[in-house]
């Protein structure tokens, strides 16, 4: 049972962001810039990767560092407890690798049959 203050729930809300789990694997080889992570994932706009590594910032899973050079640079890493969570983010990448024709074909087969009748 997962209830509101579930501490199962708090994970699940840290992985169930669409750009949570992509922003933290690919900080998996080190520091990046933001440009250099906007390059890595491509269509993440520059205000959603923005938001996305404030949210993992305040969740204690980036780390921000900034650099007092001219012009101004800033990276970011991943922490301790962020690392912690690629073992379960390549989890999911490998299911989703094994499993994702039988979701396909499932939604496939539901949309078919919600079809009205000809």
């Amino acid at each position: 049972m997962f209830l509101a203050d579930c501490q199962a729930r708090l994970a699940f809300d840290l992985i169930a962001n669409t750009w949570n789990a992509v922003v933290v694997w690919s900080l998996r080889h080190g520091p990046c810039r933001p440009g250099e992570l906007r390059a890595q994932i491509g269509g993440i706009s520059p205000k959603v990767l923005t938001e996305t590594l404030r949210r993992l910032e305040f969740n204690g899973l980036v780390t921000r560092r900034a650099y007092a050079e001219a012009p101004p640079r800033v990276e970011y890493a991943l922490t301790d407890l962020g690392r912690s969570l690629l073992g379960p983010i390549e989890a999911f990448g490998v299911w989703a690798h094994d499993h994702a024709e039988d979701v396909m074909d499932a939604q496939d087969r539901w949309t078919g049959s919600q079809s009205p009748a000809s």
